[in-house]
């Protein structure tokens, strides 16, 4: 059958979706972070994973994820057929779980495509494969990225108002998770939010704003289910930057509002397409500097390896750029993790493989 292979890799594990199926994507990044996209266009190829342990595979990792947000809206758009490693049609989250994935991540937008009733439909079938739940909250009715973190619309402008929105709008959340039978693992409150949140009201370096607003996202969390809260995430971007990393943590951190021991997981993003210093070298000085000095569980909480791309100069030119480069990309990142101080090292979140786009 023909049409491209998305290939969903961990180190140690390794599944090949194929598939078939016409129509464009509705949905595309903003154009600043529009080379993501072409990672999901690949060249029919099947490889073999190879090593395990803490070591050289995703053995020491605690968390093997996926970000399957635009699974749903492919399937309707695409028609797509999934084949399995083994060229046989199967269901794209069973393939994942095959294949060794135990989470997903869902993100959310108060408008749009990514809707609660999407996320918890996603959430229903990653259940029903013994998966764990990642909700990656963007309060914004489109992207938001470092770029972009708008005020969605009919929310409150002034931070009083605000800090109660997001707090009853996330409690509201996780509560209709709860009430569809799911108990989110984890949640993430905010996405890629250097420059804070809910602009211009939370925009970094308005510390005090951005924290009080962080603090009021994560009780809303923690109250939509507190006989089984979700663990917290707090999820910023260019994992690679130590300095960036030091600087908004130092910062973020507010008496009275969001402190460190109210932070389960810090999470970054680690892409090779933005820049050549997102190396593999840096993110190890990087993760390694951010175990010591703050002490809490890392997750790469985004990233992905393209099988075919142009027009761009990657951060590691020594990864080819094909579907054994994407198991090299993974394998490598799951090496740092591993190998940072005190365990630290949790897990990846690989970006929207099954995401088919132009």
């Amino acid at each position: 059958m023909g049409g491209p292979v998305l290939s969903l890799v961990y180190p140690d594990i390794h599944a090949n979706i194929a598939t078939s199926g016409g129509g464009g994507a509705t949905t595309a990044r903003p154009s600043t972070t529009s080379p993501r996209a072409t990672t999901t266009t690949r060249a029919a190829t099947t490889t073999q994973s190879s090593g395990s342990g803490s070591s050289g595979g995703a053995a020491c990792l605690t968390f093997k994820g996926h970000d399957i947000s635009s699974l749903a809206i492919m399937e309707k758009e695409r028609t797509p057929t999934f084949l399995n490693a083994g060229g046989q049609s199967s269901n794209a989250v069973a393939i994942l779980q095959s294949g060794g994935a135990n989470y997903v991540r869902l993100r959310i937008w108060t408008a749009g495509e990514y809707t609660v009733a999407n996320a918890i439909s996603l959430a229903q079938r990653a259940k029903s494969y013994g998966m764990k739940i990642l909700v990656d909250l963007h309060y914004s009715d489109t992207w938001a990225d470092p770029a972009h973190q708008s005020i969605p619309s009919g929310w409150p402008t002034d931070l009083s108002g605000l800090n109660t929105r997001i707090y009853t709008y996330t409690k509201d959340v996780v509560t209709s998770f709860k009430n569809a039978g799911i108990n989110i693992d984890m949640i993430q409150i905010g996405n890629e939010i250097r420059q804070g949140l809910l602009w211009p009201v939370g925009k970094t370096p308005n510390w005090s704003a951005a924290s009080q607003l962080l603090n009021s996202g994560r009780s809303g969390a923690i109250d939509g289910n507190p006989s089984s809260p979700p663990k917290i995430m707090i999820h910023i971007d260019n994992g690679w930057d130590w300095s960036l990393q030091q600087w908004w943590w130092d910062g973020i951190q507010v008496q009275g509002a969001l402190t460190l021991d109210k932070v389960d997981y810090i999470g970054v993003s680690f892409y090779p397409f933005y820049g050549t210093s997102a190396t593999l070298t840096n993110l190890k000085s990087s993760l390694t500097n951010m175990a010591n000095r703050y002490g809490r569980p890392i997750v790469v909480a985004e990233t992905d390896w393209p099988a075919s791309c142009s027009g761009t100069t990657l951060s590691e030119p020594s990864i080819p750029i094909s579907a054994s480069g994407q198991t090299q990309w993974v394998q490598k990142i799951a090496q740092v993790l591993c190998g940072l101080p005190g365990g630290l090292g949790k897990g990846i979140f690989y970006w929207e493989p099954t995401w088919l786009t132009k």
